[in-house]
């Protein structure tokens, strides 16, 4: 019998799981630094310091940032930033993949295209899905349950099932790539509002409105390119805009904190080398929302906090004392 090649490139926390979790099944997973160094960083401290700090990697897990150790992997899965998906793509695209799978979250500004579609531009006629839903990295790591969700056109997906399945991981898959890749993309926005609420010090109330309402204006950018309104309801909708907004543990949520909290946003960027992607998504979002004429008052509001210099008390009280509506009107 031939054993499945698998390889994850990109080794933020995310992609680090991914091969632990693959790992854990007997995958034999290869993960890929674009880095050299941090490759060697890897291999000597058995563990990612920067991304996934306390976790401990397997001595018998593969770090390379050698490209030719991964081009004939029958499994590829990309997990980097929204912003480097293309020069990645470019860097990789003589690979002889079969399946590839996207754990890219975000637009890309330039092109206001989604992971996919850039995917596709450099491996055409491929199996190309979508893994989202509520997965915190570190809590994937520690063999914590989770449940996601993978989306794909063709086959591929009921393969990529069968290749994550734990009993503590469990994957649901999907038609609708349109709608998991734009639940995953603009939940990210909406924690940057959830943690500016938490920031300014505000309540329950707040954070349960602001998750709602922000559900309310993805579904509504979401049938405006597409997708199916039910998958807002579900894990890569509803499940991961709640993970992001609430756990302590997500980048977006606390980046929105210390802007609530009256921190500089080039000061809050200097401090971390974690990539906020929900900062660029709200850039791309917000041009998409005016393009197709969809209304999306809390990314605007973000928008305007993150490019436009606002007050974040003001973009609040901006929002409260908008004309009235009906909860249900898309």
């Amino acid at each position: 019998m031939i054993k499945t090649k698998v390889s994850i490139i990109g080794d933020g926390g995310w992609g680090t799981a991914l091969a632990l979790l693959l790992h854990s099944k007997g995958a034999s997973p290869i993960l890929w630094s674009v880095s050299p160094e941090y490759a060697e960083n890897l291999r000597k401290n058995r563990e990612n310091q920067k991304f996934l700090k306390g976790i401990a990697l397997p001595r018998d897990l593969e770090i390379t940032s050698q490209d030719s150790r991964i081009m004939d992997s029958d499994y590829v899965f990309f997990v980097v930033p929204c912003e480097y998906l293309r020069s990645i793509s470019e860097r990789f695209k003589s690979g002889r993949f079969k399946h590839i799978i996207s754990g890219t979250k975000g637009i890309e500004k330039s092109s206001l295209k989604r992971p996919s579609e850039i995917l596709a531009e450099y491996f055409p006629s491929r199996n190309i899905s979508i893994l989202s839903g509520p997965s915190i990295s570190f809590e994937v790591a520690k063999n914590i349950p989770t449940t996601v969700v993978i989306a794909s056109k063709g086959k591929g997906g009921k393969d990529v099932q069968n290749l994550l399945m734990t009993e503590n991981f469990r994957v649901y898959t999907s038609s609708d790539v349109i709608g998991v890749e734009l639940g995953g993309a603009l939940k990210n926005i909406i924690a940057i509002a959830a943690g500016i609420s938490d920031g300014l010090g505000f309540g329950t109330n707040s954070k349960a409105a602001i998750l709602t309402r922000g559900l309310a204006e993805i579904t509504r950018l979401g049938i405006a390119m597409g997708a199916d309104i039910a998958t807002f309801r579900g894990l890569s909708g509803i499940g991961d805009l709640a993970t992001t907004c609430i756990s302590k543990d997500s980048r977006n949520r606390w980046f929105g904190e210390e802007i609530g909290k009256g921190r500089s946003i080039k000061d809050i960027m200097r401090g971390t080398e974690v990539v906020v992607e929900g900062a660029a998504t709200c850039k791309s979002a917000h041009k998409l929302a005016k393009n197709l004429g969809v209304e999306m008052p809390i990314t605007e509001k973000v928008y305007e906090v993150l490019y436009e210099g606002k007050n974040p008390a003001e973009a609040v009280k901006e929002l409260m004392t908008r004309s009235r509506k009906e909860e249900n009107d898309f």
